[in-house]
């Protein structure tokens, strides 16, 4: 049977990328994708959303999520200035205007605390790969929910550096007091994959080559929007000759249904800074063995190339 999950996200380009491998791999189910303010704002991530679906023909439920942070009225700094003369994350993506719409009769958190409610979804994986905010709202309007969640696999934080700053990952310093309550919670199976993971893990434009051969939707669509975050990103690095660039949200569905694609993780207690002036955001996870309290999070710090790549070729071949 298909690993049965709900996408949580702020569809930027790898967003949209998990979005292609979720539509296409034969052993995930999206039951339902939420969207939540973060990559870009919530109008644009949740149309992103839908031009994701479309262009590789899923019909998956959309809910609109939350559009500013849990606590905060806006980002730590403003998303305009933060992004001021980078475009690294598009507005809008390169893709045809959606013809499917959102749902509109309930919220994304809403939905969520309806859904795990349901004993029919005791199966479901709830995977977040955008800031935490709607689920924070989820967990404050229903705290039962922390014992309804099965498993949380998160894509956030950073042991080592961060990338927004020195210390934080992008979604946890968007919303650190979401990131806080949530990891605060109580839910029994969390896994954190932080970008200690995603970067030793890269994909290249020898990676796009071999997707652009595939020739299916996902897999073209995919190679365009990796070629992109290797032009822009940052974070782009030179590997035997060749320019490679992390590609974050994806790796966290690889962990469904290819675990081993985790090659290195740590289970301890894990929180999250909400008040440091230059840590902000920061994971801070707890590996002395005299610490106090106990683990509640699985952190993923390393990631097999080889299987993360093997994921998404499945994907995109089962596209055909």
């Amino acid at each position: 049977m298909p690993t049965r999950f709900i996408l949580d996200c702020d569809t930027g380009s790898d967003d949209a990328i998990a979005i292609f491998a979720a539509a296409a791999h034969p052993e995930l189910e999206a039951i339902a994708i939420t969207t939540v303010n973060g990559n870009v704002a919530l109008e644009h991530v949740t149309d992103n959303t839908l031009r994701a679906l479309d262009h590789v023909g899923a019909e998956v439920p959309v809910y609109r999520g939350a559009a500013r942070p849990f606590a905060r009225p806006d980002l730590p700094i403003p998303r305009d200035v933060l992004n001021e003369g980078s475009d690294f994350q598009s507005a809008r993506l390169d893709f045809p205007d959606a013809v499917s719409t959102a749902e509109t009769e309930r919220s994304a958190a809403a939905f969520l605390v309806d859904a795990y409610m349901d004993d029919a979804n005791a199966d479901v994986t709830l995977v977040a790969t955008g800031p935490l905010t709607n689920v924070a709202l989820a967990l404050a309007a229903e705290p039962r929910l922390a014992e309804r969640i099965p498993r949380l696999v998160i894509m956030g934080g950073a042991h080592a550096n961060g990338n927004v700053t020195a210390a934080a990952e992008f979604n946890f310093w968007v919303d650190p007091e979401a990131a806080e309550a949530v990891l605060a919670a109580g839910i029994r199976d969390v896994v954190i994959v932080t970008l200690d993971a995603t970067h030793s893990a890269p994909l290249s434009l020898a990676d796009c080559d071999e997707f652009d051969e595939i020739g299916t939707p996902a897999a073209a669509g995919a190679a365009k929007l990796i070629r992109h975050r290797i032009r822009h990103d940052q974070a782009a690095v030179e590997g035997e000759g060749e320019a490679a660039s992390p590609v974050h949200d994806p790796l966290c569905l690889a962990y469904l249904v290819r675990p081993e694609a985790i090659t290195e993780q740590v289970k301890a207690f894990v929180s999250v800074e909400t008040t440091g002036g230059r840590t902000l955001g920061e994971l801070v996870v707890d590996t002395r063995p005299w610490c106090p309290e106990p683990p509640n999070a699985t952190v993923a710090l390393r990631a097999s190339a080889a299987v993360y790549r093997d994921f998404l070729r499945t994907a995109f071949l089962a596209g055909r």
